[in-house]
């Protein structure tokens, strides 16, 4: 029964090696050591390890971990204590410009047009412009021209009852 020095280091080493084995808890995700928890078997002989009594009790109303904000699936859900983790930067994934030929152009036309200076590609885009102008007045000019040659629409008249009504005194005046 005598104790010495030599002993109590090998016990305490031996704590400190010492490896617990834990479970889950089902619903809220936290660790449950030896000794603790609820086991819950269920009808379907699917077995649930609990925490506490208020885990056991949520997962049986069927309420989800990811609402409740104690639980890991919430914690983790909602990026919830993960700074530690995330220490390292993000890259941002850098897209390179190919050249590829587009329907109705190939790719030297693409080059030369790319290579043109700005003035000169300016006034071939202003020309086009012009160009299309030019032809929606000739198209106008053109629909002027055909309504003027058709027959004006003849006024189609009320018939008469409707025609002394609109054009008669008010029968009484409401106040």
């Amino acid at each position: 029964a005598d104790v010495g020095l030599d002993d109590f280091c090998w016990l305490a080493s031996s704590f400190a090696a010492m490896v617990v084995k834990t479970d889950v808890c089902a619903y809220s995700g936290l660790r449950i050591y030896p000794g603790h928890g609820i086991f819950y078997v269920r009808a379907d002989q699917k077995s649930f390890k609990f925490i506490n009594r208020k885990s056991k009790s949520q997962f049986l109303q069927r309420l989800n971990p990811r609402k409740i904000a104690w639980t890991q699936l919430y914690r983790r859900m909602h990026k919830k204590g993960t700074m530690e983790e995330s220490t390292r930067k993000k890259t941002r994934k850098v897209s390179k410009a190919t050249n590829k030929a587009v329907v109705g152009m190939t790719l030297d036309v693409i080059k030369a047009k790319r290579s043109q200076k700005p003035e000169v590609r300016a006034a071939a885009r202003e020309a086009a412009l012009r160009e299309i102008k030019e032809r929606n007045k000739a198209k106008q000019a053109a629909k002027k021209a055909e309504q003027k040659t058709k027959a004006p629409p003849q006024k189609q008249q009320m018939p008469k009852s409707k025609a002394s009504k609109a054009s008669g005194k008010p029968k009484g005046v409401r106040r």
